[in-house]
């Protein structure tokens, strides 16, 4: 069987998401534990550059996929390369970020391949050769240890979840013709916000929900630029009309792990809990003592988020 750890890249605009050294990292443990090797693919045009910094965190190769066609991320390109890539090469795992675009190309190389697929993945272990990931289930009420059986093994992995390391390798980059076949999608149109935290990747995310009352959220966003963290909301406060839906956190909305995660005004209804579940350290902020939120919180402030935050927010302008 093949040893060889296969993993993909993701860029946009000419720089890599966190998640590519996530998925690197991770990739490269992955292959030693295996006694393999870590293949690595960049998809773009002009991304030929990109290539040269990724033997730092182990990859042993790098293939480079540079086609006009790959400029912008289509569904029908992307899986017609990458499916052939991963045909040629024979990986026995195949590792992605569980982003919006990781996770479209993921289940279209599954059906591709009728290949074994685990989503959202927090963690992965190999024992006697047999790679074991951990995932959430049931809206994240448990975790659950699954073993795939076929190759080669997708393992899509949450962003923010993986530990990111330096690993030096050899890093030889070839480029490899492509054929991105017929490309029925087009893009017509991309708009990027510059500027803004992207949620998925944050470090800290200070939310709230219900019990802001209305759609001034100066004080999150005071305290967030303060912090350098992303601001998230609870699909009730986007259901109102107060934030955009690019900000809901929840099963519904975009799922997150950050290193702090703060909940202002939020209950924690179960859909949301299964959006931000796997943070690593949860604070909640909400006036009524039995909501949902403290069970599952770190800490956890029983008081009126209107006076609680702008005291957290002096505090921090202090120590800074």
């Amino acid at each position: 069987m093949s040893n060889l750890i296969l993993a993909i890249t993701e860029q946009i605009d000419g720089q890599f998401r966190k998640v590519t050294y996530e998925a690197l990292s991770e990739g490269r443990r992955v292959a030693t534990a295996m006694g393999g090797s870590l293949t690595v693919v960049v998809l773009g045009s002009g991304v030929a550059p990109l290539a040269e910094e990724l033997g730092k965190y182990g990859a042993d190769r790098v293939l480079v996929a540079d086609n006009d066609a790959l400029a912008d991320y289509t569904t029908d390109a992307y899986t017609n390369v990458v499916g052939t890539l991963i045909q040629q090469e024979s990986p026995a795992v195949v590792i992605i970020g569980a982003t919006a675009q990781g996770k479209d190309l993921a289940v279209r190389l599954s059906a591709r391949l009728d290949a074994p697929l685990a989503m959202d993945c927090v963690s992965a272990s190999v024992d006697d050769g047999q790679l074991t990931v951990t995932r959430p289930m049931y809206g994240g009420k448990i975790l659950a240890d699954v073993q795939m059986d076929g190759d080669p093994k997708i393992v899509a992995i949450r962003p923010n979840a993986m530990t990111i390391s330096e690993a030096e390798a050899d890093g030889t980059v070839e480029s490899v013709d492509v054929d991105p076949g017929e490309v029925k999608i087009k893009v017509l149109e991309k708009t990027l916000e510059t500027g803004k935290v992207e949620l998925t990747e944050a470090d800290i995310i200070v939310s709230g929900g219900r019990g802001m009352g209305g759609s001034d959220y100066s004080i999150i966003e005071t305290l967030a630029e303060l912090l350098g963290a992303a601001v998230g909301a609870s699909r009730s406060a986007v259901d109102e009309g107060w934030r955009p839906h690019s900000d809901q956190v929840g099963q519904t909305g975009k799922v997150v792990s950050p290193n702090l995660y703060i909940a202002c005004g939020i209950s924690g209804a179960i859909q949301h809990l299964a959006g931000m579940g796997t943070s690593k350290v949860i604070v909640a902020i909400n006036k009524d003592p039995e909501a949902p939120i403290f069970a599952k919180a770190d800490y956890g402030i029983v008081d009126d988020l209107f006076e609680v935050v702008p005291c957290i927010t002096e505090e921090v302008k202090r120590i800074k």
